[in-house]
Order: C-alpha cells, then structure tokens, then sequence
C-alpha cells in the first residue's frame, strides 16, 4: 500500500475538480478570474480545517504554471524564507517563472517571521498565499494584510463532503454501508481530510471485497477523536463552540468546551487569548475587571503552563460566562470604523488641534478649545453622531 496519504492522492489538479467553495471558484467568481487574467496577488485563504485551502493553491500554481513552494509554520525556519526567496529571485530573472510560496498555518509566525515577506511580497518577488484557521485580522500583521486579498473559505457542506469521500472510496477500491457513510460525513464536520483519513484507515481494517461498517467507522473515529487537534486545525470549531457558550452564560457549555480542547493538548496561550479578546468584546463596560481577570489568565497560562494552568483557565471561563454582558464599546468601534472607511480622513475640528507654532495658531488652530466641554467634537460632516450607546440598567 502506498505511503501517500489518500488526501494527496486524489488531490484535484484543475478548478472542474474542485469540490467547494463555489462562491470564490466558481464561474465568474473573483479566484477564478484572477487566474484567468492572470493577475495573481498574494492572499491569504481564511477557513476551516479542511475546507481546501491547499488544495486551491496548488491548483493555483499549476494552472498560472507558477513554481510552487509548499511550507509550514510549524517547521519552517527563517533561513529556510530566505534561501526560498533568493531561489524565487533568480528563477524569475532567469526564465520569467513566478514562484508561489504557500505558507500553511501562517498565524503560527511571528510577528518578525511575518515581517521578512514585505519587501518580497511589495516587489513581487514572490507571490505569498497564507492559509489560517484564525482570523487574520488578529494573527496577520497589518502590513502583510494590507497588500493580500483575504479569501473566506466555508465549512464544507455534507452533499461536498460527500463527492469528496466518493472519489477515496473509489481510489482504495472500497465500498462503504449508507449508514456508516452518513456517520463519516457526520462525524467529519465538515474537514474532507479527516473524513478521508477515517475511511482509509477502515479500509485498511477490512478484507478485500468487505464494506466498510457502521460499527467499524464509529471506531476509527473513536480513536482519532483526541489527536484532532494536536495541529492546530480543529480547534476552529471547537473555540467557537466555546466562545458562544460563555456569550450565552452557559457555564456548563463553556466547561465541557474547555475540558475537550484542554484534553486534545490545545495550547493554552491560544485558549487564554480568545478569553482577554472576550472579556473586551463581549463583556465590556457591565464588568470592566472582566479583562483584569482574562489578562491575569493569561499570564500565568505564560508562567506555569499545562497541567495546573487548566485549572487557571476554568476559574477565569467560569467568571466571564457568569459576568453580565454588554458589547456597546465594541459596536461603537466598528460602527466608527464604517465612517472611517465610508469617509475616509474629514477634517477635524480646530479647536482641538495643537497649535505648536504661530502660523497654526493664525489659522485658528485650537481657538476656542474648552477642557470640559460638552459641544461636539465630532468632524462637522459626522455631527450629532452616537456610536456608544451603552445599555440602560
């Protein structure tokens, strides 16, 4: 039997292959023009585990005939960047070949190892795609983020699924009951690789010419339940799972959330995180020290680490799933951020300018700046403007 996992075998090669994401691929989608212009910008891929994100890179580059490196976060070295883009430079003088550097995982680089892509990126040395399980807007620098596209990928659909684990059982020569095959889609959650890992595996539990069973699939999956996610990918679900649970002030909820990523080695920094995001966006202004709290949380997730900061972790869901909520400062924020994009830079009142030399002072700067004051400092085309609007007790 090949060593190949089933996954890479029956990876597609074109678009007409692709199962999923008909929103970016399908005909006249945004992907698929722009590798039908050509006009290939770096991205990063944003979506769940599973949901094609290699996949669609690799199809990328084959389809543009684009040199394609494929490496991961977790193992990739900064030396090994540079030896890349320097190779990515000569092929490009050398034979006009462009090189597709596919960096998997890209949350898990620093904010240093992120930073060695600019330049690279700016002048096209290299066209970078990131692929993330986390939202970019938190694990992406900024710089990096504001000359990428940032694709949505979406949870693979059970009928998606479903062709995706056809096309397995087709290439290992099996045959699979109906219930056992609704159970693997089930149980896979939408990640085609784990659905694919499980019925291969069963298959390889079997007898030539036997269908893979109900029974036999339970199993397998039984046995992969706590190593999902030893690499980081389906804890997607599961922070969700847990983060609307203490939105919900369901501590139990919360609890159980907590104790399956706990227990399937999830890091702790990444847990403890999401709580002083939530303390903030989810909390806010009804109980202010709910992010002393989800800080403190994290720093002695920082200090002690696993096993006794699992107990650190469950004071502080329990705390901020039984705190009132109130999310006013955080919709302020964005609403503001919809004028800001909206408007772009209005001007801003003098009054509450500096006015450090005579010429600024001449031209009204600060005139009339009162400390205390209660008038609207709001540029004159958003006046009278509410963004905060804190809940009535």
């Amino acid at each position: 039997m090949t060593q190949t996992p089933l996954a890479n075998r029956i990876r597609p090669k074109t678009l007409s292959e692709f199962v999923g994401q008909e929103h970016l691929v399908g005909k006249k989608e945004i992907i698929r023009k722009l590798i039908e212009s050509d006009q290939l910008p770096s991205m990063i891929f944003w979506g769940p585990p599973g949901s094609g994100k290699t996949t669609l890179a690799y199809i990328i580059a084959n389809t543009t005939k684009s040199h394609f490196i494929h490496k991961s976060a977790v193992t990739t070295t900064l030396e090994e960047v540079r030896k890349a883009v320097k190779e990515a430079k000569e092929r490009l003088e050398a034979y006009h070949q462009r090189t597709i550097f596919f960096l998997d995982e890209i949350h898990r680089f620093n904010k240093a190892q992120q930073d060695s892509f600019l330049p690279h990126v700016e002048k096209g040395t290299i066209i970078l795609i990131g692929a993330t399980t986390e939202n970019p807007s938190f694990e992406v620098i900024g710089p990096l983020l504001s000359r990428s596209r940032v694709f949505v990928l979406n949870q693979l659909s059970p009928e998606e699924l479903k062709i995706i684990v056809k096309r397995g059982l087709k290439e290992l020569k099996a045959k699979i009951e109906p219930k056992a095959l609704d159970f693997a889609i089930q149980a896979s959650n939408g990640d085609a690789r784990i659905a694919l890992n499980a019925v291969e595996i069963a298959t390889s539990l079997i007898k030539s010419g036997q269908k893979i069973s109900l029974q036999l699939i339970k199993e397998v999956f039984q046995k992969q339940s706590l190593l999902y996610d030893r690499m980081g990918d389906e804890h997607y679900n599961t922070i969700s799972a847990f983060i609307k649970s203490m939105r919900a002030s369901n501590v139990d909820a919360a609890l159980y959330y907590l104790a399956r990523m706990i227990e399937a080695g999830e890091d702790p920094l990444f847990i403890a995180r999401r709580m002083v995001i939530f303390a903030s966006e989810d909390i806010g202004m009804a109980q202010p020290t709910a992010l002393v709290v989800a800080n403190e949380v994290f720093r002695v997730c920082e200090t002690i680490g696993y096993p006794e900061c699992a107990i650190n972790l469950a004071h502080g869901t329990v705390y901020l799933a039984k705190a009132p909520k109130d999310r006013s400062a955080h919709n302020g924020l964005v609403e503001a951020q919809k004028d800001v994009k909206q408007h772009g830079n209005l001007p801003i009142p003098l009054e509450i300018l500096n006015a450090p030399t005579k010429l600024m002072k001449n031209l009204g700067y600060g005139k009339g700046y009162e400390p205390y004051t209660k008038k609207d400092l709001l540029p004159k085309k958003l006046k009278g403007k509410k963004y905060f609007l804190s809940k009535k007790k």
